[in-house]
């Protein structure tokens, strides 16, 4: 699958619907963000069931700071419509593909259980 160029009308349902989705906030001038683009371009590829977004962060200025981004590339990892990962950086290859197995590997069920602890340990 080829990456989805994300806007603020399709950002939530791209990351909200079921199974994984990874989001590519970038802009052109950026030199991390051209080196990476190759790399997430190929994992797109080699992944068809997972869904690969990219916010041009220059044209989707409101999206961008939304998500409070500072500093691109920054990557963002969802899974069922739970934010896995947040981190600013460009990933080489086999730190990305070891990121997308890591998240493919996930239980779910334990970490909708560790989060509904932590915020039943926030409301006491």
């Amino acid at each position: 699958m080829s990456t989805i160029t994300l806007t603020p009308e399709n950002f939530s349902e791209t990351v909200s619907a079921d199974g994984i989705a990874i989001v590519d906030f970038w802009a052109a001038w950026c030199g991390p963000c051209m080196a990476f683009a190759p790399v997430f371009e190929a994992a797109a590829l080699n992944n068809p069931e997972i869904r690969f977004g990219k916010v041009d962060t220059e044209a989707q200025q409101a999206l961008a700071g939304a998500f409070e981004i500072t500093s691109i590339p920054t990557l963002m990892v969802f899974r069922d419509n739970i934010l896995l990962y947040n981190r600013a950086g460009a990933l080489p290859a086999p730190a990305f593909d070891e990121l997308i197995s890591q998240v493919k590997a996930l239980d779910m069920n334990a970490v909708r259980a560790e989060i509904a602890a932590e915020q039943s340990n926030q409301a006491e």
